[in-house]
């Protein structure tokens, strides 16, 4: 793919850069995009079935249907950001997720799922990863790291945060109620902050002839499925967060006759909690790193806390183990975008960005699923984390392999 300069000056230095306030926009987006969209499933599956009776199976395969869907829509978010502008795009977003969260407190029917899963899964294309990536990228090139870290933050604040306000606002409005709350904070406080400090990205300067010139996204989409580099990142990608989302949540049901319920939250606690550790400690070096070796090393990390996890009993060990997993966790959805922007046109970066977080999404969407039917056929979870003990490994190889260089490729 064609090379193009840095279009972005050394002010991204400075902290009265205007990016910065762009980055703090997107850690509130990311914080409602995973509290709702991403982290409020797992509260909608059980208040569902509490209030209907609908087995989790059926209620699971509308959330199946989210990712899925959502993964078709992020793939045009590039397109949709340059067509629409970052502000619309943020705003449409938004809107999108608000009124998702109020009809999915309306539903009444199964079938209602899937209609409210599809208009979530729009929310989710405008507020999730794709989004905020393309975003930060028109602001931010040499820092550019540090800013989607940052700002991904974001998405564990809305599982730390926003999880346990949801669940306690159901406990006092009802879940009808709460969702409604939920949706009026979401438009009162973004709509706001995205008017006030989303606005045009700076001037690209000499660049703009240059992006005149560029391959179309048909065309960088068609080109990236031949080029070593791309596949490499975006298969050892696609496998580690399969294993870290089906990981994720199967952990309770893995922990809870081994440790007991109170220890097992503790450990969940800690691994949501070093996610944030990780990616911030990354932020400060990213830049500088091989990014490919930090991706391997993180892999093979996760490999080795899953090891102690399935032959472990012990409270502490096991609660440490879910920490040194935890701490790649966040890392491991913004290593790609960083690595892309290494190696790739910068041109083509947020096309190529919205389509791993595409190919990533439909893949990690049938982890839970997968995880759970290995684990029923051989009635233990063994098996299903030595699996996924072996995709961490044949991802921390695969990302090694980068091919021809990737900059003059295509």
């Amino acid at each position: 793919m064609l090379d193009a300069p840095s279009h972005i000056a050394g002010v991204e230095t400075s902290v009265r850069y205007d990016g910065w306030r762009i980055v703090a926009v997107c850690f509130l987006v990311a914080t409602f995009g995973w509290g709702v969209g991403f982290y409020g499933q797992s509260v909608y599956l059980a208040e569902l079935h509490r209030l209907h009776g609908w087995p989790a199976w059926l209620i699971s395969s509308a959330t199946t249907f989210f990712y899925l869907f959502g993964a078709g829509l992020v793939v045009f978010v590039s397109e949709a950001v340059r067509a629409f502008g970052p502000r619309n795009c943020l705003l449409g977003g938004v809107v999108a997720m608000a009124a998702a969260a109020v009809m999915i407190g309306q539903v009444t029917a199964p079938w209602q799922l899937y209609v409210v899963n599809a208009l979530l899964a729009f929310g989710w294309a405008g507020t999730s990863l794709a989004i905020i990536t393309n975003t930060l990228g028109l602001w931010f090139d040499q820092k550019r790291g540090m800013a989607i870290s940052l700002a991904l933050n974001g998405a564990s604040f809305g599982g730390i945060v926003g999880v346990p306000l949801l669940v306690a606002a159901i406990g006092h409005f009802g879940f009808s109620g709460a969702m409604i709350a939920a949706a009026i904070v979401m438009l009162a406080l973004m709509i706001p902050v995205i008017l006030l400090f989303v606005g045009a990205p700076p001037s690209r300067g000499g660049v703009a002839a240059a992006d005149a010139e560029a391959p179309s996204a048909s065309q960088v989409r068609a080109l990236a499925f031949r080029d070593t580099a791309f596949l490499t990142v975006s298969i050892a990608f696609a496998l580690v967060l399969f294993v870290q989302v089906g990981f994720i949540v199967h952990l309770i049901a893995f922990l809870d006759p081994v440790i007991g319920r109170e220890y097992a939250a503790t450990a969940v606690a800690f691994l949501t909690a070093m996610a944030v550790v990780g990616r911030v400690l990354f932020s400060t070096v990213i830049d500088r790193l091989n990014q490919r070796l930090a991706s391997a090393i993180s892999f093979a990390s996760q490999a080795v806390a899953l090891v102690i996890v399935i032959n472990s009993r012990n409270e502490m060990l096991l609660i440490a183990a879910c920490a040194l997993f935890g701490f790649s966790v966040g890392n491991a959805i913004t290593l790609p975008s960083l690595i892309v922007q290494r190696e790739f046109d910068p041109r083509s970066f947020g096309v190529l960005v919205s389509l791993i977080t595409a190919i990533t999404q439909i893949t990690y969407a049938f982890g839970p699923g997968v995880i759970g039917l290995l684990r029923d056929a051989s009635g233990s979870y063994a098996l299903p984390f030595y699996a996924c003990i072996g995709l961490e490994l044949v991802a921390a190889v695969l990302i090694m392999v980068r091919g021809r260089s990737a900059k003059s490729s295509s």
